[in-house]
């Protein structure tokens, strides 16, 4: 394939003029490569505002279909990164994130490595980490009326503030707790550190493929943090008692109202969402990085009896 034969997605955050310069600066590069940059529809008219000379890039889905995109680069945080996985949903191009937000987990390189990131997808040189998703079923009575999916989470969620959410959960097919609460995150390990991280869910390593179960102010004797494997299932019923309705929210994108009576099951989706990387560092060292964690005084191993690599 020659390069002008190749089509890598360029997503900004086009709200914020950091992102919108980044993405215009990478679509610059790759046009002079001879690679076709190509941006969302929603994207266009900012994209050609900012950089008139750009007003003939191609139009996903107008001018270039999903499978002819090689890769996606995103430029902002994690929330742009997720409006790319949304996207290119249901194809195998992987997502190349550099960061322009503030604790971004999902990105992988910084603003000013990028002409080094696009130097490496120019050459093709990363790799790609599959990375689990949610596949997410409502239904009311014997009734399917949504289904969506997460990387992230998903989120059965109170719709009124003065009010609680009357829940039931159920793991793997069976009743475990029912009580009222502002909510329950069920996460991915690649969301413990979003959503589920601030309910005070633990931190999972994305190289376990895990669910967990966070409930947000249950008032309940057991209410603790679960992680369950992934075979496992989760589903929250919304109870009939409930005065007024709840809320599903994926990833912050997506969302369906929960009348009372409604069921949400979730459990791993076949397809999960691609990250390219350009680096191999362990994540301990994204989360000390990420989170300017104190690692003063560490001294690594010291001799005999320590586990080997």
């Amino acid at each position: 394939m020659g390069s002008g034969d190749r089509h890598i997605l360029v997503v900004s955050h086009t709200g914020r003029r950091d992102s919108l310069e980044a993405g215009v600066e990478v679509a610059r590069r790759l046009a002079a490569a001879g690679v076709h940059p190509v941006v969302a529809d929603q994207d266009h008219a900012d994209v050609v505002r900012f950089a008139p000379e750009l007003r003939g890039v191609d139009v996903l889905g107008r001018d270039i279909d999903l499978d002819r995109i090689e890769l996606a680069i995103v430029l902002g945080g994690d929330g742009t990164i997720l409006r790319a996985a949304e996207l290119l949903r249901g194809v195998g191009a992987p997502l190349l994130g550099v960061n322009l937000g503030h604790v971004g987990f999902l990105a992988e390189s910084e603003r000013d490595d990028l002409g080094h990131t696009v130097d490496r997808a120019l050459a093709r040189r990363y790799t790609v980490e599959e990375r689990m998703t949610l596949g997410v079923v409502v239904t009311v009575g014997s009734e399917v009326v949504y289904e969506t999916w997460a990387l992230n989470e998903a989120t059965v969620e109170k719709a009124s503030r003065e009010r609680m959410l009357e829940v039931v959960v159920e793991v793997d097919g069976r009743p475990l707790s029912s009580f009222g609460c502002d909510g329950v995150v069920m996460s991915t390990s690649t969301g413990s550190t979003a959503y589920s991280f601030s309910a005070g869910g633990p931190i999972v390593w994305p190289s376990l493929e895990a669910m967990l179960l966070v409930p947000l102010s249950a008032h309940a004797l057991f209410a603790r943090p679960l992680v369950v494997g992934p075979h496992s299932s989760f589903a929250i019923e919304v109870l009939h008692r409930n005065q007024g309705t709840g809320v599903l929210w994926c990833d912050g994108r997506r969302t369906h109202e929960l009348p009372p009576g409604a069921r949400v099951a979730v459990r791993k989706h076949p397809e999960p969402v691609r990250l390219a990387r350009l680096h191999h560092g362990p994540f301990t060292d994204r989360l000390v990085g990420k989170f300017s964690l104190p690692v003063t005084g560490w001294r690594g191993p010291q001799g005999a009896g320590v586990p080997s690599e």
